[in-house]
């Protein structure tokens, strides 16, 4: 069991975008949101290449900061999104996508009937500190 992606440890970096910002400069932050039910699917960034592409494919394709690549969400598990609309804040320093899954899953970790679940799968008790997995 990979802890990180599915323990009940809270493990934040909080070094993350330092990180980023070392290694990828030039990239913003996009919030991911399904049009249909409004979920928050996840949080990735973007360059001026990705952005570009997403527009061109109407694909969510993003800039992946660990490997300093494009990246089209979900290529590699099946659980892409068709790119439906780009919201720019205010300040233009970040985006939303509103997306559409193909295949109707999210993430790229399963629970435990194989189904792809939404990418917020667990929640911080309070009381304990733990993550408790909503969809196991």
């Amino acid at each position: 069991m990979n802890q990180l992606e599915e323990g009940n440890i809270l493990q934040l970096d909080y070094t993350k975008l330092a990180k980023i910002a070392a290694k990828c400069p030039d990239v913003i932050p996009v919030a991911v949101q399904n049009i249909d039910t409004k979920e928050v699917i996840l949080v990735a960034y973007v360059n001026e290449r990705a952005l570009k592409v997403a527009i061109e494919t109407k694909t969510a394709v993003f800039w992946s900061t660990s490997r300093n690549e494009l990246w089209e969400k979900g290529k590699t598990s099946g659980e892409t999104y068709d790119l439906l609309e780009v919201l720019v804040n205010c300040e233009q320093n970040s985006l939303l996508f509103k997306v559409r899954p193909r295949r109707g899953g999210i993430c790229h970790t399963k629970n435990k009937k194989g189904e792809a679940r939404n990418c917020y799968y667990r929640r911080l008790n309070f009381k304990t500190g733990d993550l408790e997995n909503i969809d196991p």
